[in-house]
């Protein structure tokens, strides 16, 4: 577990100390008592100082989540004579030797990505991230890193949370396109860690200001690697553990195999495309059925084409769309109706049988 590792970070917990105004040290003044029958020195890890990004503000917050570097020092500075001393040192350096644990990004040649299908150069924190997010992961399970569940995790929060600060921090476009985006957003991670740096408007630009902005840093991007690494332990991995058994019961509903039931409710979207895919599933499911927990009702909602599309595989009949109640049974022939959407995307009827007659009557029309 990582309750240690972030009360680490809270600013009351946190030792400050600047090196000739070139180098920055958090150090976990609990990490060692004066007790002890002999000191063992902390180790230390390095990043450039001057302004940062997301990358190495989240890196040297995961690094720190390790038995090896647990409560290390973070030094930093650009000194090349201070970072061949420091035990660990990533985003400056130009050097990348895991065996060294040295994790620069910047120089020429660098083309390390994560592997696994993924292509992304990879950023400082996605380095870390590849040497060191397995025995994250373990611990958060409490399991050993051999189980089969943390390599799934690894993948996933790789996808879901680390490839895009890998990408941003690369300058690497979403999609590939010349034409202009629609709309700016400037409330992604990254975004919001680079808000950090001192704004040239600021009088006290000194390297003590600076230092706290980063400090800052690090527990934003730490603390939102640890929600995403706990929302996949506590509510991704069971859920994918539910849509799999109902993937592989949905002949049993209906022998065409493009109907899925959920015995029980749970976020299964990109479940189901991850699963199609790594399964090959054929014919691909076009409707899921699942109890509405408020109302008790069925609902059977038609697949999207995509993760990211508004288009179904196959809509609801378009001569239902936009009826309710006595109207739409009327035409569908099926008692219990309660609505359609008017896109065709969803529908809800009053039982299991009713939601399911639905289904297959989408399937004909």
């Amino acid at each position: 577990m990582f309750t240690v590792a972030t009360k680490l970070l809270t600013p009351a917990a946190l030792f400050i100390r600047n090196q000739n105004l070139k180098s920055f040290s958090l150090m976990a003044a609990a990490t060692f008592s004066t007790n002890s029958p002999s000191y063992v020195p902390l180790k230390r890890v390095g990043t450039h100082n001057g302004s940062f990004h997301c990358d190495e503000a989240l890196g040297c917050f995961m690094i720190r989540l390790t038995n090896k570097y647990s409560g290390a020092e973070i030094v930093r500075t650009r000194d090349p004579q201070v970072l061949e001393t420091l035990d660990a040192v990533l985003d400056v350096g130009g050097v990348y030797d895991p065996s060294q644990d040295r994790y620069d990004h910047h120089q020429k040649g660098f083309a390390e990505v994560f592997g696994h299908g993924f292509t992304t150069k990879l950023s400082s924190a996605g380095l870390i991230y590849k040497h060191f997010g397995t025995e994250i992961i373990a611990k958060e399970l409490q399991v050993d890193e051999g189980h089969p569940d943390v390599h799934r995790l690894y993948l996933a929060i790789y996808k879901s949370f680390m490839e895009a600060i890998d990408a941003i921090d690369n300058g690497i476009n979403q999609y590939d396109t010349d034409q202009p985006p629609k709309y700016v957003n400037n409330t992604h991670l990254s975004s919001r860690i680079g808000k950090f740096n001192l704004d040239w408007t600021d009088p006290d630009q000194s390297s003590e200001k600076e230092n706290a902005a980063f400090q800052r840093a690090m527990t934003l991007a730490g603390s939102e690697f640890l929600d995403s690494v706990r929302f996949h332990v506590k509510s991704w991995l069971p859920a994918r553990s539910i849509v799999m058994e109902c993937l592989a019961a949905r002949t049993n509903i209906d022998p065409s195999g493009e109907i899925m039931v959920l015995d029980r409710f749970c976020p299964w979207k990109l479940h189901l495309y991850e699963l199609e895919q790594e399964l090959k599933t054929e014919p691909s499911v076009k409707y899921v059925l699942y109890q509405d927990e408020r109302s008790k009702s069925w609902r059977v909602q038609a697949v999207a084409k995509s993760p990211d599309s508004f288009e179904s595989r196959k809509a609801l009949p378009s001569q239902w769309r936009g009826l309710r109640d006595d109207e739409l049974s009327k035409e569908t022939g099926i008692p219990g109706c309660v609505f359609v959407h008017m896109s065709g995307f969803i529908g809800g009827n009053l039982t299991y049988e009713g939601a399911l007659a639905m289904a297959r009557g989408g399937l004909k029309l």
